[in-house]
């Protein structure tokens, strides 16, 4: 790779941020399409987020992505915020414009129902509710998808309910709060099921749940991709659901931001896949 005076410069904010993927995933594409650019790692302390953003326009940035824990403090800062990111009340892509304003989006919405709808074509978000594990910054995005595809109902199961209840309010749709341990009851007639916890992650606890109630032709969908197949999707596939790896979020949430960055709109291909997973 060779850097010139018309490079164009993007990355990823995080602290840490020596895990992401994405310079990876975005380095992939820039080497595939030949593009004069760059994508880097920017590890920044929370307490120097606001300087570092402010900081773009200055040193020439297109923009970057926002990791853990920048996603929400960043709200504050940006210059622009599409509708679809203040629903969430989170921002993972910024873009630089040329009068050195910084807009900014939420892409994880997108990346979310592109992996479903390409990997589970026959669901139909108007056939079912759908139940949605837990209540984080994933979930908002999930359920902000979901609503707006016409999903008639969403069974948001989570430990407490005072998140539950400020995400309604933000987010609106028919959420239905439900409790914990009433998990497995949730699942009844649901026509999709979303892990967005970190439950059955590599290093983290097992998801305990009982997928008995799940109607046969019930999509499951776990945003965990480390292991790409979690305990969770080995189980739905071995009671014959179709299961959906949460390696395809990740990807395709990445896909508006290198189109608007670089000005390529770039593919998510087997080969792309392979290479993430190489990095697992």
């Amino acid at each position: 790779m060779t850097i010139t005076g018309k490079t164009k410069v993007a990355g990823v904010m995080g602290w840490p941020v020596s895990h992401s993927k994405s310079p990876a995933l975005h380095g992939f594409w820039l080497r595939e399409h030949g593009i004069d650019g760059v994508y880097i790692p920017l590890p920044v302390k929370p307490e120097n987020l606001r300087p570092a953003l402010r900081a773009l326009p200055m040193l020439g940035f297109v923009g970057v992505n926002l990791t853990v824990p920048h996603k929400e403090a960043a709200l504050k800062i940006v210059d622009e915020i599409t509708p679809t990111a203040r629903r969430v009340g989170a921002i993972n892509a910024i873009v630089v414009r040329e009068n050195g304003r910084l807009s900014a989006e939420n892409t994880d919405v997108t990346g979310f129902m592109m992996n479903l709808r390409l990997n589970a074509p026959a669901w139909d978000p108007k056939r079912g509710p759908a139940v949605v594990l837990g209540a984080g910054g994933a979930s908002r995005a999930v359920c902000v998808g979901l609503i707006d595809a016409g999903c008639p109902e969403i069974r948001l199961v989570n430990r407490t309910p005072e998140r539950v209840k400020a995400l309604k309010k933000v987010i609106g749709g028919n959420i239905v709060g439900t409790a914990w341990d009433r998990r497995h009851d949730a699942l009844a007639d649901a026509a999709l099921l979303v892990n967005t916890t970190t439950l059955g992650m590599e290093g983290q606890p097992p998801l305990e749940l009982d997928l008995t109630a799940l109607p046969s032709q019930a999509i499951v969908n776990d945003i965990v991709y480390a292991p790409l197949d979690t305990p969770l999707l080995l189980q739905a596939r071995a009671r014959g659901l179709t299961a959906v790896d949460g390696l395809g979020m990740l990807l395709y949430q990445a896909v508006p931001a290198f189109e608007a960055w670089f000005g390529v709109t770039p593919e998510v291909t087997p080969a792309l896949r392979a290479h993430i997973l190489g990095l697992t």
